[in-house]
């Protein structure tokens, strides 16, 4: 028999709980995986990371892991790239883009509920630039850049990584997804 904690009017099980740990740790893990890079932005796998979590759990789940991910960081925990965390950092020139994982997570999650791979990919991608637009914009800010200088600096040296990022996410957390559920570790 399942056991199931009760969260707000909603049932949540304790393999649920679990999942969506194991991703946050999951992604905290891949954010270390990091090259610096003079923009200040590093290279990471933090976009496969979520968007294999979005895919995994699906829309809700996918994007409840990337936010406790992030209020981890927040409250101190070191789980962005290179072992950083705090308020700073989510306020600064990174900080779009750690937002904007939640609306790839929650892309990436309804994108698999497509049938077709293709569709769902395109979904995901659609989640990626959202990302993408929050990071350039925070980082235009804060820098006093425009838009499109800051879009060249910090958007589209990382694109194409992303995207396959994405692409690659679609096809091993598709995987992954089937199997999990197979196993009754998903509902």
């Amino acid at each position: 028999m399942q056991t199931k904690e009760k969260i707000q009017g909603s049932v949540i099980s304790t393999k649920s709980i679990t999942m969506i740990a194991m991703f946050t740790a999951v992604l905290a893990v891949m954010a270390q995986i990091s090259i610096p890079m003079p923009s200040g932005v590093p290279i990471t796998l933090q976009t496969f990371a979520v968007a294999l979590t979005g895919i995994v759990l699906s829309w809700k789940k996918g994007t409840i892991s990337v936010l406790i991910y992030i209020i981890l960081g927040i409250v101190g925990v070191p789980v962005f790239s290179n072992l950083s965390a705090g308020i700073a950092i989510i306020a600064g020139k990174t900080g779009g883009f750690i937002w904007g994982f939640l609306f790839l997570a929650a892309f990436c999650g309804l994108g698999i509920q497509r049938k077709h791979i293709v569709t769902g990919s395109v979904m995901g991608i659609a989640g990626l630039v959202i990302c993408h637009l929050l990071g350039v914009i925070q980082f235009a800010m804060l820098t006093g850049m425009g838009i499109a200088e800051a879009s060249l600096l910090v958007s589209l040296p990382y694109i194409i990584k992303d995207v396959i990022s994405v692409v690659l996410a679609f096809i091993l957390g598709r995987e992954i997804r089937k199997r999990l559920i197979r196993a009754d570790l998903l509902s």
